[in-house]
């Protein structure tokens, strides 16, 4: 079924996820670091397959997802023992996370796993796992990014009509200064504990936002009303869930 999502699917799985292979190896250790709003760099070509002109707010944030999946892997039912973060499962995640970057919209389903299957032998490295293996840890991270996505998508069509509405609003500042901030708020919040609270978070949002920032003009003490806008946004739209873990 086609969904409000459903907006780029302009390449196909069976050329793409070579590329994603290619890059995803030299991502696993956390090598992939980009402002939000930006490039990632050289990997976000790669990834993209040909499309090197998506932004990071078009993706997700690879060594945030590292830390992520390194944390709370052994959670998952289908780890075992035998392997390791690092060397195995950690590759298998990456892997996921890149998949879903390339796909966009385009859902994890029987007629695609072929393709994505195949990419693994490439994006695997030293990993030890076998697709059968990897397969249950590169869909974990390919549907937490899709949820990823979605939130992106939601703040992004709500503050891209009504930023300019907003009580913290100066014209010196157009869109493309806002929008890095919202997208900052959206992704922290996400990737926060259900608990998580803004005033206890505000301190390494403020620290972080340096990095996040890009090309936007505002400073911290003027961003901040942007992010916080964002961050409220995901969390009244996503209870229960605004860790993304879905569970």
């Amino acid at each position: 079924m086609t969904n409000e999502y459903d907006r780029d699917k302009t390449h196909p799985v069976g050329t793409s996820v070579g590329a994603v292979g290619g890059a995803t190896a030299g991502a696993i250790a956390g090598s992939f670091f980009g402002p939000i709003g930006t490039l990632i760099g050289g990997a976000a070509g790669a990834l993209a397959g040909g499309a090197a002109g998506h932004a990071v707010a078009e993706s997700v944030d690879p060594a945030q997802e590292n830390e992520y999946w390194r944390n709370n892997y052994t959670s998952r039912p289908y780890v075992k023992s035998e392997y390791d973060y690092d060397s195995d499962y950690g590759p298998a995640y990456t892997y996921g996370a890149a998949v879903r970057n390339e796909l966009r919209n385009q859902p994890w389903d029987d007629s695609q796993e072929a393709d994505i299957a195949s990419g693994w032998e490439t994006a695997r490295g030293n990993s030890r796992l076998a697709w059968e293996d990897a397969r249950n840890a590169s869909r974990d991270a390919y549907e937490r990014a899709d949820r990823t996505y979605r939130a992106y998508d939601m703040t992004d069509r709500e503050f891209s009509t009504n930023y300019s509405k907003a009580d913290y609003y100066n014209s010196s500042y157009g869109y493309e200064d806002y929008q890095p901030a919202y997208r900052y708020g959206t992704q922290t919040r996400f990737n926060h504990p259900p608990a998580s609270r803004w005033e206890d978070a505000e301190f390494d949002l403020e620290r972080g936002w340096e990095t996040a920032k890009g090309e936007s003009r505002l400073e911290w003490d003027h961003a901040k009303h942007a992010v916080r806008d964002a961050w409220h946004k995901v969390e009244r739209a996503m209870p229960g869930d605004t860790d993304g873990d879905g569970r």
